[in-house]
């Protein structure tokens, strides 16, 4: 790679990245670590301890002693509010910090990150606010019973974020956990480690108690499966591929784990031929290459009635073209870097496949004037059969296949035919049809004429190969609380008398 191909080397990067386990930052008991690669040169950055069974054991006994000794899980709920305001202050004020290193670890562009790194504080904003004004369900029987309902904090949550959006997933988990009263163990993904570490910093500043919050780097095999595995783990929450999703769930099994764990999308994006064409154009534009394309609610299956087919696809392709792929840290850049070598070849993988399921007509290789590191163009095939592998499958890049349809049945049979069902978008003016598709459609989340603008209060969460369980607002507090329903007798006793002596 060219000098001038070189990106910015944020400023106050680490020595190395360890585990932070009660309260201080450690290394491996092993003395483990692994490499961190830059994704704009491939080059080894900086070393992470890799974390092993023992370091997750570490870390859970410190999050159970905080949970059963400390005041964090008896705190009111203002009390933890104000702790949790405190992180959305921090997170906002360093933004730009925070920004600059996620866009150098995972290869995102920095005006993307930036985006992620404000919405990181919302979450935390969001939470803080939701537990003070929670209210819980109460019943009663006029004269004879109430009831009402308690919610307790369930103990350690196992936290398995993955590489794309990385800090601001973390946050999507970290919020609601320690906002509910719970206490942690954050392991993140090994591709990027590095915003990762700066959450200890972050909640020391705003006076989260010692314990609360743990952190335990490496690879999934070793540090993942021995969270998953523990016995005084009864929460894990996991984002990441399908594949992995269900080996979680069957090593959770014996212990009858919560789970809640949001995985792979191939998300279809329905485009009739009364849509206003340019917002639609637009839109699945951004939907697909933003954030590299790196997104499991990405519409990487854009459906187009026939109508409408050609002059879609000839606009579609022109725009693919004018993305701008450049360095991360270039504030013009659209698409940056993918996030490591193993990731690169996959995708590359599929665009050589692609090449022969369908028609290109935008990318197809790496962009010109970057021989080096893991950039691919923004990639468009057209035509492409429903049973072709870059129709059905998961490509988790800047790469989308577009296939026409004639009928609204037509394009439901098409939108429902994969094993995911994360997301779904829908682009007509026919009020009654955008209804009743969406009613019909296989998707945990619809949009309707509009890109993925999401209200924090609104339920995350796939079907079928596309996940387990719901987050986002109430669900959240759902999965990371027991709820303990109470029976209080206002009358007489009303219950059969079993051996009453006569």
């Amino acid at each position: 790679m060219t000098e001038n191909n070189a990106t910015a080397r944020p400023e106050n990067l680490p020595e190395r990245i360890q585990h932070y386990i009660d309260g201080a930052f450690v290394d491996s008991q092993n003395g483990a670590t692994f490499d961190v690669i830059d994704p704009v040169t491939n080059q080894t950055y900086i070393q992470a301890a890799a974390g092993q069974k023992e370091d997750v054991e570490a870390a859970v006994a410190a999050a159970k002693k905080a949970f059963e000794e400390g005041p964090w899980p008896k705190m009111l709920p203002r009390e933890r509010s104000r702790v949790l305001n405190k992180i959305a202050d921090i997170v906002e004020s360093r933004e730009q910090v925070l920004a600059e290193m996620e866009s150098y670890d995972s290869g995102l562009p920095i005006k993307q990150a930036l985006g992620q790194a404000r919405r990181a504080a919302e979450n935390f904003r969001f939470f803080a606010d939701l537990i003070v004004a929670q209210i819980d369900d109460a019943y009663k029987v006029p004269g004879r019973q109430a009831n009402y309902v308690n919610r307790k904090p369930i103990g350690v949550a196992g936290l398995i974020t993955p590489w794309n959006t990385p800090f601001m997933l973390e946050s999507w988990k970290l919020a609601p956990a320690i906002a509910t009263g719970n206490t942690v163990v954050l392991k993140p993904a090994e591709f990027t480690p590095l915003s990762a570490s700066l959450w200890a910093g972050i909640f020391g500043e705003a006076g989260l108690p010692q314990g609360v919050f743990n952190l335990v780097n490496g690879f999934g095999e070793d540090a993942g499966d021995a969270l998953v595995k523990h016995p005084d783990v009864p929460l894990i929450s996991f984002t990441g591929e399908s594949r992995t999703g269900q080996i979680i769930f069957g090593n959770s099994a014996p212990f009858l784990k919560g789970l809640s764990m949001e995985l792979g999308g191939k998300s279809p994006a329905v485009v009739f031929d009364d849509a206003d064409l340019e917002t639609a154009i637009d839109a699945t534009i951004f939907g697909v290459f933003s954030l590299n394309g790196e997104r499991c609610t990405a519409g990487s299956r854009i459906l187009v009635q026939r109508g409408i087919y050609d002059e879609f696809v000839e606009r579609y392709a022109a725009q693919a073209q004018r993305v701008k792929v450049g360095l991360p840290s270039d504030p013009t850049t659209e698409v940056g870097a993918l996030v490591h070598p193993e990731h690169f070849d996959k995708v590359m993988s599929y665009v050589e496949i692609g090449k022969s399921e369908g028609r290109l007509v935008a990318g197809g290789g790496r962009p010109e004037g970057f021989p080096e590191g893991n950039f691919v163009q923004p990639t468009v095939f057209v035509d492409v059969a429903p049973d072709a592998r870059i129709f059905q499958e998961e490509i988790f890049g800047p790469v989308v296949a577009i296939t026409p349809f004639d009928t609204e049945e037509e394009a439901l049979e098409l939108a429902n035919n994969t094993k995911y069902g994360l997301a779904a978008y829908i682009w007509t003016n026919d009020l009654k049809r955008a209804h009743n598709f969406a009613q019909n459609v296989e998707a945990g989340m619809v949009w309707l004429n509009s890109n993925n603008v999401r209200d924090l209060r609104t339920p995350f969460g796939g079907v079928k190969a596309s996940g387990l369980g719901h987050e986002g607002g109430y669900r959240s507090i759902d999965f990371y609380t027991d709820q303990q329903a109470v029976h209080i007798n206002l009358g007489e006793v009303h219950n059969p008398v079993f051996g009453k002596q006569q």
